[in-house]
């Protein structure tokens, strides 16, 4: 069967999908869990080999099995459901839309979506390509194991400390990653709190001393109770130019809102050509197709020009 084109009836399709969407995260309460599948189906793009990334490989068993992605089959039988009832969405928009939607019904930025991942001359279709496992971060290491994979992807300093805002979501499950608790107080909202949390407990380990009296050790203990931090999240303050980044969203929820908007559809899009450059690549494609056209058409003009002058001698 064809690959599906970006058309009107596609986007008909798309907002459909988003619509039940909406009305599935929020009778599940699964937004955690769909944001987590499409950050693990972008986060494998490496920019220099343009691997991976967000084009639907992660559905296959060799991928899903892969050690960071532990669970997330729960969440892949979640989009099947949608899937069904919108066959022609491809895997790859479906799971960065779920991820879009996911943040939004808990409360979170409106994040811009364009589908039509994998674009190529007209058609988009889903990837078969696997990428090697390892691509993923590992939240038991430091800042330069952060910026490594990231890098890889193309992001920044910025978008790291923004992504890692998601984390205002869900909880860690020991069987899926051996850590175990929410980061928040609230593990379905989206907000800012995951950054109040590691502003705050950071700043009074540093304000407050070995002579931390009873009163100020019995609040730093309060706030943070049964919440986790995995070491990932605490070099997010330990690193300076992170840091930077920590203050400001724990301070400013708009601003770590705009960020985390944008760092988001970065992550959404990574290998994929905007809609912008999209119709400038179709209009190649036509371009090329009509070039070829006229090329084949004076070609047959010279031959029986040819074929003429040759029959008009003999005569």
């Amino acid at each position: 069967m064809a690959a599906p084109i970006v058309d009107a009836e596609y986007l008909k399709e798309i907002e459909k999908a988003r619509r039940d969407l909406r009305a599935f995260i929020s009778s599940k309460n699964c937004a955690p869990i769909m944001l987590r599948l499409a950050w693990h189906d972008a986060g494998t793009y490496d920019v220099h080999t343009k691997t991976g990334g967000p084009n639907g490989s992660i559905r296959f068993e060799e991928e899903y099995n892969h050690g960071a992605n532990a669970g997330l089959k729960i969440a892949l039988d979640f989009c099947e459901t949608i899937k069904e009832k919108h066959p022609k969405i491809t895997y790859a928009d479906l799971y960065q839309l779920a991820g879009v939607v996911a943040v939004e019904v808990t409360g979170g930025p409106t994040i811009d979506f364009v589908p039509g991942r994998k674009i190529a001359c007209f058609t988009i279709q889903d990837s078969s390509v696997c990428p090697k496992e390892g691509r993923l971060p590992d939240a038991k290491k430091g800042a330069q194991h952060l910026r490594d994979i990231f890098y890889r992807m193309g992001l920044s300093d910025k978008d790291i400390v923004a992504l890692s805002g998601a984390h205002t979501l869900g909880r860690a499950h020991p069987e899926r990653s051996g850590f175990e608790g929410a980061w928040t107080k609230e593990p379905l909202k989206f907000d800012n709190s995951y950054f109040v949390l590691l502003f705050l407990v950071k700043s009074m380990s540093e304000k407050i001393s070995m002579r931390m009296n009873h009163c100020h050790s019995e609040l730093l203990q309060g706030e943070s109770a049964g919440l986790l931090k995995l070491p990932s999240d605490k070099v997010l303050v330990e690193d300076p130019e992170f840091r930077r980044y920590v203050d400001l969203y724990a301070k400013d929820e708009d601003a770590f809102f705009k960020d985390y908007a944008e760092s988001h559809r970065k992550l959404s899009e990574l290998g994929f050509t905007p809609p912008s450059t999209a119709k400038a690549d179709t209009k190649a494609c036509v371009v090329l197709a009509q070039s070829a056209v006229g090329v084949a058409v004076a070609a047959a003009v010279v031959i029986l020009s040819y074929f003429y002058e040759v029959t008009r001698r003999t005569k």
